[in-house]
């Protein structure tokens, strides 16, 4: 319920469905893996519930290879607005595993990234290779 408060959401039934969700995972979700622990629900209410959750920063978007985007429930993401538009930025990496397939935000140190005259609004890291469990099985 902090969450809702926090980020300037109504708390709704299906809102805290899907945030339980999200809160009972350490990896990133798909929307069909949302559907899937949801059961029974109302589409348009769900893709609508996500977008909410994004521009209240309680989740953020990842968009992988192939244009797969999986969300993740946000931890130490920071809101600004420039230039008139809402700007999310992660202080992580995401790390997809190889393996499983699943992908992880990892809290790490992240070099101060200078372009010129360029100003950055978005940064976004990708790493590949294996998960704990998945290098543990190998």
């Amino acid at each position: 319920m902090d969450l809702f408060v926090k980020n300037g959401i109504r708390p709704t039934s299906f809102r805290k469905e899907v945030l339980d969700i999200f809160i009972g995972e350490e990896h990133a979700l798909t929307v069909q893996q949302i559907e899937e622990a949801l059961g029974e629900h109302d589409r348009i209410t769900l893709y609508r519930t996500l977008r909410t959750f994004i521009d209240q920063s309680l989740i953020h978007e990842i968009v992988m290879p192939g244009n797969i985007k999986k969300y993740a429930l946000c931890q130490d993401c920071q809101v600004n607005h420039n230039h008139g538009k809402h700007v999310h930025h992660h202080e992580h990496i995401h790390f997809h595993c190889k393996s499983c397939d699943e992908v992880f935000c990892v809290d790490t140190d992240i070099p101060k990234i200078q372009l010129g005259k360029f100003e950055i609004a978005s940064l976004e890291i990708q790493a590949h290779g294996f998960c704990p469990s998945c290098a543990a099985k190998s």
